[in-house]
């Protein structure tokens, strides 16, 4: 049995499912590179344009398997190559999480390295960190405030209490949360969206988000308007025919509905 699965689906959708129910999908070292070589190959196929990242069962990911511990944080832990969240982070490709169940520790660092989140509404975001003396390497301490904001994120991470699905839509981590079973089908549908859009400037806006991020707003803006200025300056009058011909194509059919 493959504990990390790769599937790619007709129409650009590649999935990544952690495959170890049994432990509420906890990590080996094996599995966290097989993970890393997952992210890379959906990375490096071009029939992938978008990829949905799950767990299998009850649990998206239960964190590292601490039976197996010393092996996990005093393994080579600094090769990117073997490091799902830096191929993760290097995936050019939008990545979506479906989130069933728990996400903890370094299950809610995998779920953070996603650029869009469903969770089904039992899901449960937790960081243990701090209950068992673990130091978080994969972004947890930095991600969790930029995005919830350092108060509540002091709070997850110092008390280890849940972050709900529901809590953690309102505060702008979780995109849409949904009625249990229904997250892959959701993230599809997302997926299915994103698709329809013309794919190099998914790829362009993704990348200025996420590098825009590390920066000041000042710098941001003019990362935006450089990587805008250098993308029209490299355009031919057929790159701009075809823009326009996909602008009037799609305005002749009806909007589609609100994700």
């Amino acid at each position: 049995m493959d504990l990390i699965q790769v599937n790619k689906e007709s129409g650009g959708i590649g999935i990544i499912t952690i495959n170890r129910p049994k432990s509420l999908n906890s990590l080996t070292r094996a599995m966290m590179a097989d993970l890393a070589r997952a992210f890379k190959e959906m990375d490096a196929d071009e029939s992938v344009q978008v990829v949905i990242f799950t767990g299998a069962g009850r649990s998206f990911c239960s964190g590292v398997d601490l039976t197996a511990a010393e092996s996990v944080f005093k393994g080579d832990v600094k090769d990117p190559e073997t490091d799902p969240v830096i191929q993760m982070e290097r995936l050019r490709k939008p990545i979506i999480g479906a989130i069933n169940g728990f996400a903890i520790t370094a299950g809610f660092e995998l779920a953070l390295a996603c650029d869009i989140l469903v969770a089904s509404r039992g899901a449960k975001f937790i960081d243990t960190h701090a209950r068992f003396g673990i130091f978080p390497s994969w972004g947890l301490s930095q991600k969790l405030s930029r995005i919830i904001g350092a108060n509540k994120a002091r709070e997850v991470s110092l008390t280890s209490m849940p972050l709900t699905a529901d809590v953690a839509e309102k505060l702008g981590f979780v995109n849409h949360v949904v009625e249990e079973g229904e997250a892959l089908k959701k993230a599809k549908e997302i997926a299915e969206a994103i698709i329809k859009n013309e794919q190099g400037m998914v790829l362009r806006i993704k990348s200025v988000i996420n590098d825009g991020l590390k920066l000041d707003l000042g710098h941001a803006l003019t990362l935006e308007k450089e990587r805008a200025h250098a993308y029209y300056s490299g355009m031919t009058k057929e790159q701009f025919k075809k823009m326009q011909e996909f602008i009037a194509g799609r305005g002749s059919k009806k909007p589609s509905s609100k994700l």
